[in-house]
C-alpha cells in the first residue's frame, strides 16, 4: 500500500516555511540546487522539481527562460514555491539574494503568483522576502 503523499494545507508564509523545513530535513547539502513546488488551491501538487548544480544567478534572457517554464502552468488557483539550497551556513549571501531576485522577476514576467522564496543551508531554512531584498544592496 502506498502512503498518502505529503500535501499540507498552505495558507500562510509560515505554512510554506514549515513545508520546506520538512521536505529539506535533514539539512546538509553537497551542492546548490533550486527546488520548485506547484501549489494548486491550498495544497502542493505531490511532485517536486529539483534543478541541480546551479551556476551563477540568472540574468536577462535566462530569467525569461525561467518565466517560460512558469507561464504555461499559470492559472487562477496556482501558486509556486521556490527554495534555493546550498552547502554552508550563515546569513543569505549575494548569490542567494540574486537568485531570489531573479526568481521573483521570472514570476512577474510570467504573471505567476510566487510564495516567499526560501533558502536552505546546512543549518537552517530562511525566508528571502522581496521587501527585504529591495532594502539590501544587489
Amino acid at each position: 500500500m502506498n502512503p498518502e503523499p505529503f500535501r499540507p494545507l498552505l495558507h500562510t508564509q509560515a505554512d510554506v516555511e514549515a513545508m520546506w523545513r520538512r521536505l529539506m530535513s535533514p539539512l546538509g547539502f553537497a551542492s546548490s540546487s533550486l527546488w520548485m513546488v506547484v501549489i494548486e488551491g491550498d495544497r502542493p501538487v505531490p511532485k517536486i522539481l529539483e534543478i541541480v548544480e546551479l551556476g551563477e544567478p540568472p540574468t536577462g534572457d535566462e530569467i525569461d527562460k525561467y518565466a517560460g517554464v512558469l507561464a504555461p502552468l499559470v492559472n487562477v488557483s496556482t501558486r509556486f514555491a521556490f527554495l534555493r539550497s546550498r552547502p554552508g551556513g550563515g546569513r543569505p549571501d549575494a548569490d542567494d539574494r540574486a537568485w531570489a531576485r531573479a526568481l521573483y522577476d521570472a514570476g512577474r514576467r510570467a504573471g505567476a503568483r510566487l510564495e516567499v522564496i526560501h533558502l536552505a543551508h546546512d543549518h537552517d531554512v530562511l525566508p528571502l522576502a522581496m521587501d527585504d531584498l529591495l532594502a539590501e544592496p544587489a
